[in-house]
């Protein structure tokens, strides 16, 4: 039974997807739930999965190809491959390659009336690449290899050669071209239209973390068993006390609508993830009624489905205000650029021993900056300021947070 195989229904967000990567090749066996191809699209990454037991008769999207919501890709066969898979002949193979090559190769082979099995396949799975067809126009004497029995080669007399003198200079100098994904590419949209747009402006001031070190000091081992291996971070202190300021400074956590500002009677918090394919911020949701036991648990979740490729639509939208911890790679000092249409963005940073001056004396203290960029068009420097020093003062006396003071 032959089945289509479609792009998923993209919400109204997302205009279109590109083909990332296909796991599964035609003829190759697959059970029913494997992967059998990546989608990429602005935001996240879509996996596609075998409707049942059986193999890709014909693929109609190559890697690279963008593909509109719901739009057939490939064609899938259903029933028991497994002795199939294993009786495809090498011709077989090579139009399996050539098939997943794209029509760029198919084209170039069909303008110079080029024989594909000529040609040596440098891609995954022994696809031909259109630099393979270039190479061998260029050369033609370079042909694929052929199968035979191996036989012993006659032993040449030794001939004295002259070996070349040691170069001095670089002798590797290469350059690798790669091109830019589509969730880079949003990623680097969004961020120049936000220093483009936006009035944005940072203000800075720096924080004891003494209290807070402490207190997870005394307190991490009992906290780590009351919550079944959850572990006391930094995170959950300061999405907890973003929370509480965001309650006392409504325009840092609203966000423009056209010429609408939008105040959010809530508090969604974006955490900005690292991830291979690039930075994503996925959402906390409702943070103002979570524990810090609760908000713990929800970073590690996000960033694990983050890490993996599994997070969904629905965990990057939304979001009314974003905290990004440059930190944990040793950032002393940074500007964070606003998440649009958000109005704010807390940065967080290394922490690191310093003198201060504490009662008239000067004392040793882990001291980390943080950096509040705004959007001048809707918060005064007066409300900016004011938001960084409460979460300052919350995180310098823990307790304040629990208490709501």
């Amino acid at each position: 039974m032959s089945i289509e195989i479609k792009a998923p229904s993209f919400p109204e967000s997302v205009a279109d997807g590109t083909i990332a990567t296909w796991h599964k090749q035609p003829g190759q066996a697959c059970k029913r739930d494997d992967l059998i191809v990546d989608i990429e699209t602005d935001k996240v990454v879509m996996e596609v999965v075998a409707p049942a037991d059986g193999s890709l008769s014909e693929i109609m999207a190559g890697e690279g190809s963008t593909v509109l919501s719901n739009e057939v890709i490939a064609m899938f066969v259903a029933g028991d491959v497994a002795a199939a898979a294993q009786a495809v002949t090498a011709t077989e193979a090579d139009a399996v390659a050539l098939d997943a090559s794209g029509p760029a190769v198919r084209k170039l082979l069909h303008e110079n009336n080029l024989d594909a099995s000529l040609v040596v396949g440098t891609g995954k799975g022994g696809r031909l690449l259109k630099e393979d067809v270039l190479n061998y126009l260029k050369n033609p004497s370079v042909v694929a290899p052929v199968s035979t029995a191996p036989v012993a080669a006659p032993v040449a007399a030794p001939v004295a050669t002259e070996m070349p003198a040691p170069s001095t200079g670089p002798t590797h100098r290469t350059s690798r071209r790669v091109p830019m994904t589509r969730l880079r590419s949003t990623i680097a949209k969004r961020l120049v239209s936000a220093q483009n747009e936006a009035a944005m402006l940072t203000t800075y001031n720096e924080v004891d973390m003494s209290p807070i070190m402490a207190l997870r000091k005394q307190y991490k081992t009992q906290f780590e068993k009351a919550h079944n291996g959850t572990r006391l971070g930094f995170m959950s202190f300061f999405v907890k006390a973003a929370a509480e300021a965001l309650k006392r400074f409504p325009a840092v956590n609203a966000s423009l609508d056209g010429n609408d500002m939008v105040y959010h009677a809530y508090q969604d918090i974006s955490v900005a993830v690292s991830t291979d394919r690039g930075l994503v911020v996925p959402v906390l949701r409702d943070v103002e009624a979570m524990t810090l036991a609760d908000i713990e648990k929800g970073i590690v979740g996000l960033a694990t489905q983050a890490k993996a490729g599994k997070l969904t639509l629905e965990d990057m939208q939304g979001g009314t205000f974003t905290i990004t911890n440059g930190g944990i790679f040793g950032s002393l000092l940074s500007t964070p650029i606003l998440n649009a249409p958000q109005t704010a963005i807390l940065g967080m940073h290394t922490i690191q021993e310093r003198p201060v001056a504490e009662n008239g004396q000067v004392v040793i203290r882990p001291m980390m900056y943080l950096a509040l960029s705004y959007d001048h068009r809707m918060i005064d420097g007066k409300d900016a300021v004011q938001f960084l020093v409460t979460i300052k003062e919350l995180l310098q006396d823990p307790a304040r947070i629990l208490l709501e003071i």
